[in-house]
């Protein structure tokens, strides 16, 4: 990696205005814009996951989105791997990359150097629980870890078995969870990295969040969710994200339409809160308030100032 490789990295809770903040910040600075969201992969996937649209693009390139099928599994050791030879080719044609998104781990992946490697493997532990996974299944195995490291298994899908025992196994030999080894490693970032964040007042953030719930299903969400359901698509990654597992309920006839809507709408509260959570104690974030929505333009100017200052760059369109 390239340490004096320039990066722009913009962070912040779901419906706070990134996607809005990412264009602005590419015209400004000739830039291409990375997906940081684990589940935008997807395609068919466009309603639930907030896609960005082609009219939103303004002709902005955007990478990462839809290379995957839904039935496939996406790991944050592979989201590392594609984004960074996607920094590289960006970096290559004299533009700014741009990680847009809110999966913390993701992002945090990409732009830290962690090393795991130096944990050493307990063959006879691992072996033990190979076995037992078998016997108790792939739910109950990361039920043991939601129960010592919740941080990890939020990220991790019970299906990816050699994760979950890995995460169980660095609990085991170092008495702690991965993100608080992590800690003690005192890592470094790759790049000369700005990194953004956006956040804003409680209150109106979930007021967003629930618009934003009712312009999804105003625009379609249930029949996109019919079509994965109409698959016979259950037991995958991609169907456990907030937005899709609540409509399966509905379609199961497990809960209500209501029902289903006021639970994606909390999940979706709860999921903002998490993201907070952990952006304000896992990287080192210059924090910009979005409340006053109607002042945007003075929002991108301070914004501008800071990326301009840290990244020693100039607007080349303002």
């Amino acid at each position: 990696m390239d340490s004096n490789q320039n990066l722009l990295v913009i962070i912040g809770p779901t419906a706070v205005g990134k996607t809005k903040l990412s264009i602005e910040m590419a015209k400004r600075y000739n830039g291409e814009i990375i997906s940081g969201d684990s589940m935008q992969i997807y395609r068919g996937m466009d309603i639930g996951t907030a896609k960005v649209t082609k009219d939103e693009m303004e002709g902005i390139p955007h990478h990462l989105i839809d290379i995957k099928e839904p039935a496939e599994n996406f790991s944050v050791a592979e989201f590392q791997l594609l984004v960074r030879k996607k920094i590289n080719e960006i970096a290559q044609k004299g533009k700014l990359p741009i990680i847009v998104g809110g999966t913390g781990l993701y992002i945090q992946s990409v732009i830290y150097d962690y090393q795991f490697s130096d944990v050493p493997g307990d063959e006879v532990f691992r072996q033990e629980l190979e076995e037992r996974v078998k016997v108790i299944g792939n739910e109950a195995l990361h039920q043991e870890l939601i129960e010592v490291d919740p941080e990890s298994a939020a990220h991790i899908h019970p299906n990816n078995v050699r994760r979950v025992i890995r995460a169980l196994e660095i609990v085991k030999l170092t008495g702690k969870t991965m993100q608080e080894y992590q800690r003690t490693q005192l890592p470094e970032l790759l790049y000369n990295t700005a990194l953004v964040g956006l956040t804003m007042e409680r209150e109106m953030l979930y007021n967003r969040i629930n618009t934003r719930v009712e312009l999804m299903v105003a625009e379609g969400l249930l029949d996109e969710v019919k079509g994965l359901y109409q698959q016979d698509l259950r037991d995958c990654q991609s169907i456990q994200a907030i937005g899709y597992k609540e409509i399966y309920a509905y379609l199961d006839g497990r809960v209500t339409w209501s029902e289903a809507v006021d639970q994606l709408k909390q999940n979706s509260r709860r999921y903002a809160k998490r993201q907070l959570t952990w952006f304000r104690n896992k990287m080192d974030v210059e924090w910009f308030e979005m409340t006053d929505v109607n002042n945007f333009p003075k929002k991108i100017a301070e914004i501008s100032h800071y990326v301009e200052g840290k990244l020693q760059v100039k607007s080349n369109t303002y």
